[in-house]
């Protein structure tokens, strides 16, 4: 019991400091945004051309990507010898990006949008969509995502680990 509850205290700091940590670094982000990861590897080496909305939740794994490495093979070339390949990523309001995505250089994510788990994103996602896949690719709409969601919504968020599986076990006894 003791040991659960100093789990969700440093997890919830741990969290905390994700933005705070993100913002020291030049991250442009508005509020209440959670970073499931270490910002410093999430936001790479140049968190400053990153700009993140209200209300954005960022997983495991999930990588923004500001710089194409790749033109180190025209650096030989003497008109390339100490050229980079930058773009910004824009990341809209009331988005998730799944566990252990890539977002690519110069990719604009709207507002409303899902990205699925293991995505490769690059480019402009629209507004009220799901994303995912490699690369991401349509999936649906945000109201056809809520349909096939909406009847195995469970309330429990904020229920302890306990009332949690209890609340669970009730409604859903064939899962066990």
């Amino acid at each position: 019991m003791i040991k659960r509850a100093l789990y969700k205290f440093a997890y919830f700091f741990r969290l905390r400091d994700s933005v705070k940590i993100a913002r020291s670094l030049g991250v442009r982000l508005g509020t209440n945004c959670k970073f499931l990861d270490d910002p410093v590897a999430m936001f790479g080496t140049e968190p400053y051309l990153i700009k993140i909305g209200n209300h954005v939740e960022l997983t495991h794994g999930v990588r923004l990507i500001t710089h194409d490495g790749s033109v180190w093979t025209m650096r030989e070339r003497e008109q390339y010898k100490n050229v980079d390949f930058l773009a910004p990523i824009v990341i809209g309001d009331n988005t998730f990006v799944g566990m252990n995505t890539l977002i690519l250089p110069g990719t604009k994510i709207g507002n409303n949008v899902i990205i699925g788990a293991g995505s490769v994103v690059k480019g402009t996602i629209p507004d009220n969509t799901v994303y995912a896949g490699v690369p991401a690719r349509f999936i649906k709409t945000i109201d056809e995502f809520e349909k096939v969601k909406k009847d195995n919504l469970l309330e429990t968020k904020n229920l302890s680990a306990k009332d949690k599986e209890s609340t669970v076990r009730r409604l859903h006894p064939e899962w066990f």
